[in-house]
């Protein structure tokens, strides 16, 4: 989502300054190209070299220093950009937004800024609960523009309050959702996507189980794409990699809680993508205490429910199903099967005899099959990527 973003991040004067260094990085590692404005106060808490080295790009801080007789720097800047950012947001910048004083480099900048604006506020809580700082606050909502709610915690003066620069995920997830909100040409939008995700685990007493090498990444990395392209995504998984809080989780261990939590969702769904690893059998009987060493043991399993086959069965013509086929050997024979017995839409087939791939790593290799097309080989590349080649299927089946 932040992938060739052109980002103006502006950088005013509160302590909170070094802590922006980092989330510059962020969005640079993400695949964005940051340029740095900063008001003469933020230099006194973080040299612009800091932020020219990191963003390999000059920094802006004088209006006046027109280096280029061709363009006028402060609205060049504010031109170049798809999105600004704010961080920190003091309540003196905040007070000039809401009134248009355009008295230095930032201010002019932002007063000039055509694109989404998104603002980070950190101060004391004094100045935050101010009257004043929470009317320019409104003022600034009022314009579309986004700001943040700090966070709770430890101040620079030495107690706790409201007025803390927000923890770097926080900040993530909400610009991830202002961006997509800002977005009018989504693939996905208003269309509801259910994902699972993880090897199941079949219990044989509290203390042991059966499972499977999935660590939950290709589907937990499908449920992020699915809502970046603007589908409202469940995600069901058995594996215990964080989820953002745009998307709606449901945490399963077995994979009888795998089937009821897709079962009772699957009707109102738009489409399923079976990336979890289900267990095919489970012991019939689970003890309720630990079992002791044996000489021998004897273990008698049941099959589990497939899921994949009923949601097959009971899917209607505008529902996309995508299940996947971990194999290794045979795999278009076998994914070919699948693909008609499942009454499945599309197979995504790979390889788990590998160990660069599959499995508990972050990349793949898959070959995609389809009824109406013949089989498509995704070079191995990022798990992430992989993901978005399988919402562009989907978004093209949907549409």
């Amino acid at each position: 989502m932040l992938k060739g973003k052109k980002i103006a991040l502006y950088v005013t004067g509160g302590i909170a300054v070094y802590k922006v260094v980092d989330l510059m990085r962020t969005l640079i590692k993400a695949g964005a190209e940051v340029k740095v404005a900063m008001t003469e106060s933020a230099t006194q808490f973080v040299s612009p070299l800091t932020f020219q080295v990191l963003s390999k790009s000059a920094v802006y801080t004088n209006t006046f220093s027109e280096d280029d007789p061709e363009r006028v720097n402060h609205i060049y800047f504010a031109d170049w950009a798809d999105l600004a950012i704010v961080a920190p947001l003091t309540a003196n910048t905040l007070a000039k937004l809401a009134n248009g004083i355009a008295d230095n480099f930032v201010s002019s900048a932002l007063l000039a800024s055509t694109c989404p604006v998104f603002t980070i506020p950190a101060m004391n809580e004094h100045m935050w609960e101010n009257q004043a700082t929470q009317a320019n606050i409104e003022t600034l909502r009022g314009r579309q523009m986004y700001v943040m709610n700090p966070d709770e915690g430890f101040l620079a003066e030495g107690y706790s309050g409201k007025g803390r620069f927000p923890a770097q995920e926080r900040i993530v997830d909400e610009l991830r959702l202002f961006i997509r909100e800002a977005a009018v040409d989504l693939p996905l939008k208003g269309k509801s996507v259910l994902v699972t995700a993880g090897g199941t685990k079949e219990r044989i007493d509290p203390v042991r189980f059966i499972s499977n090498d999935s660590s939950g990444k290709m589907g937990h990395a499908v449920a992020e794409a699915a809502w970046e392209s603007g589908a409202k995504v469940t995600l069901i998984t058995a594996s215990s990699l964080d989820v953002s809080e745009n998307i709606t989780v449901a945490r399963v261990e077995s994979a009888e809680e795998m089937y009821d939590a897709v079962s009772s969702r699957f009707d109102s769904s738009d489409a399923l993508v079976m990336a979890a690893a289900v267990s095919d059998y489970s012991p019939e009987t689970a003890s309720p205490h630990k079992m002791k060493k044996q000489d021998q043991l004897t273990i008698t399993f049941k099959k589990n429910p497939d899921i994949l086959k009923e949601m097959g069965n009971r899917k209607h013509s505008s529902q996309c199903l995508v299940g996947f086929a971990a194999e290794t050997d045979n795999i278009e024979v076998y994914a070919n099967k699948k693909l008609k017995e499942k009454k499945a839409d599309l197979i995504v087939a790979n390889d788990v005899g590998k160990k660069d791939r599959g499995f508990n790593v972050d990349k793949n290799e898959v070959i995609f099959f389809s009824q109406a097309r013949e089989p498509q080989i995704i070079q191995l590349k990022e798990k992430t990527e992989i993901a978005k080649d399988i919402i562009d299927w989907i978004s093209e089946f949907l549409n």
